[in-house]
């Protein structure tokens, strides 16, 4: 198949403009709007495209080769550490860890990241990170670490290390607002994930800010407040975990959770200049996580570098007996992950679709191939993907499950919702229920073909956004606008992992000429995560570390 993008038939809207559309969309007429839309954006194609014999049904994923080296989630998480250089300019959980070892005092860094939060998130030029904070709560699981530290009983390497949840994973006495301005109840339990931080001795900061219900990937929220980033704050973070990517590139904190529908976790992950990992799906609980889109949405751990998202990864990962998805899945491992010879790793690359991104972009994640070939690793050509189809099984598949998610709340009150939102939340509502099966039939189709092609390659590599942080347009603000050519830009390489469930890592490249963070995203087969991340690592050791304009410390 020759490689093609179908450019986009839409103009950038805002203002009174954007808001006419919206109730246009949501009138009587809205359906004819709808559908001429669509249509000009290649909907009609997608529709007489046969999924062949597919049917409507997710293909249950292979677990492939066993663990080499099995261990205990808390000993794969030291073992992440443990690999980690420590160098002085950069707080890494090891940094952490090494302070903790030399007497450091977890209250007295509680106290430093919380007048770094009120230097760089209060005011007019704050990044607008968190969007709920309970600091006194956060001295108090700090004093009970420093007694663990001091006893030498900590629960694991995160032990004292400071961390941050996306507003859209509940946290016991926070409400889960999901980036909206009305679901503000306050949960009554933790989530999986925040559990499992809690019984590992992570001190959680507080919610992070996201764009609202997680449906857009600009990062922009019209009832927290623009997520600005740290290396430039008049340009994007990327979204939908905003605030979650921009507190670790501010140094306020080495890891932080994050949630990937459509690239939600890479995107703000690339344009921060950290890591993101999308696991397999299912492979990380998405108990206490209110749902949004149940066949494309993953929770997932970002932070400053590998070894920090490989030490979180390890720690929430597998089933807690409550998330049927998470339920059949082989036990995740860091088998070979300090081995940096990649010999007989094969990389499989479309030098059409990489190339289809800004210059720098491009050259920056040749370079990132270079670093892997360097270790050993040989590229396989591979044929192009149907962006087209891509693209709408996506699409439908998310946008119809948020429709539906949100269908009571837009019910009561369409008017409380952001104009994006309403943008995107009444395209959902315009599919049709053959599509969604037709969506459905090519999701599985997708999976088979990608299990196909994976046997010939072990890994996809790809840059992650084919753009660096675009300008936030501020005169749009609070509202923002519609720019479906920057949405098509900062999701063109992530959609597929999302459909199909396979994991992918996003990983620091270097930078374009304005000094913006560039990431190349690493696709890899079922749950072989450890992979992912012994490559990820083989990237960063060739990178150059850089620090951001905005940034904090909290260990000196």
């Amino acid at each position: 198949m020759t490689y093609q993008r179908s450019p986009v038939k839409a103009p950038r809207v805002s203002g009174m403009a954007l808001k006419a559309f919206v109730n246009t969309l949501e009138s009587g007429v809205g359906s004819v709007v709808l559908e001429k839309l669509v249509r000009d954006s290649g909907i009609d194609r997608w529709r007489e495209q046969p999924p062949g014999d597919a049917p409507p049904l997710q293909l249950p994923l292979p677990h492939g080769e066993p663990a080499a080296q099995v261990q205990t989630p808390q000993d794969q998480a030291a073992r992440a550490v443990a690999a980690s250089p420590v160098p002085k300019e950069r707080e890494t959980v090891s940094a952490y860890a090494r302070a903790y070892r030399e007497g450091a005092d977890p209250v007295a860094v509680v106290r430093r990241i919380h007048e770094a939060i009120q230097k760089l998130d209060e005011g007019k030029e704050r990044l607008g990170l968190f969007v709920a904070r309970k600091p006194d709560e956060v001295l108090r699981a700090a004093e009970a670490s420093a007694e663990r530290l001091r006893a030498g009983r900590p629960l694991s390497v995160l032990d004292g290390v400071p961390v941050v949840l996306k507003d859209e994973v509940d946290l016991a006495g926070f409400p889960t607002t999901l980036g909206t301005k009305f679901r503000n109840q306050v949960a009554a339990a933790d989530s999986t994930v925040a559990a499992r931080l809690k019984a590992a001795g992570a001190l959680i900061l507080g919610k992070a800010n996201m764009n609202e219900i997680g449906i857009n990937p600009i990062g922009l929220n019209p009832h927290h407040g623009a997520a600005r980033n740290p290396w430039n704050r008049g340009h994007i973070t990327g979204g939908s975990s905003s605030g979650s990517g921009a507190v670790v590139a501010a140094g306020l904190c080495p890891l932080s959770i994050g949630a990937d529908g459509g690239g939600s976790v890479r995107i703000p992950a690339a344009l921060c200049g950290i890591v993101g990992l999308k696991a397999t799906w299912g492979r990380i609980p998405e108990t206490g996580v209110p749902p949004l889109c149940w066949n494309v949405g993953h929770v997932g751990p970002m932070g400053l570098t590998v070894d920090d998202v490989a030490a979180m990864y390890a720690l929430i990962a597998g089933p807690d007996g409550h998330d049927v998805v998470a339920q059949a899945q082989p036990p995740h491992h860091l088998s070979g992950y300090e081995n940096a010879d990649l010999s007989g790793v094969r990389l499989g690359i479309c030098w059409p679709y990489f190339e289809d991104a800004d210059a720098d972009v491009v050259a920056r994640c040749k370079e990132a191939v270079r670093a892997l070939t360097d270790a050993g690793a040989r590229v396989v050509e591979i044929p192009a993907p149907d962006l087209n189809t891509i693209l709408w099984t996506h699409s439908c598949i998310i946008l119809s499950e948020m429709a539906s998610a949100m269908l009571p709340y837009v019910k009561s009150r369409s008017s409380d919702f952001g104009l994006d939102s309403r943008t995107n939340l009444a395209i959902g509502r315009h599919f049709r229920a053959t599509d969604l099966v037709h969506a459905l039939r090519h999701r599985h189709k997708l999976t088979r073909e990608l299990l196909a092609l994976m046997a010939g390659v072990d890994v996809l590599v790809t840059p992650t956004t084919a753009t660096t942080a675009p300008v936030i347009p501020e005169t749009t603000l609070p509202d923002g606008e519609s720019n479906l050519p920057v949405v098509d830009a900062l999701m063109r390489y992530v959609r597929l992992a999302n459909l199909t469930g396979f994991p992918a890592l996003s990983v620091p490249a270097g930078f374009d000429g304005a000094g913006l963070p560039v990431g190349v995203q690493l696709t890899g087969r079922p749950y072989e995560e450890h992979l992912l991340l012994r490559l990820g690592r083989a990237v960063e050791r060739a990178t150059e570390v850089r620090t951001p304009p905005l940034h904090a410390t909290a260990l000196r």
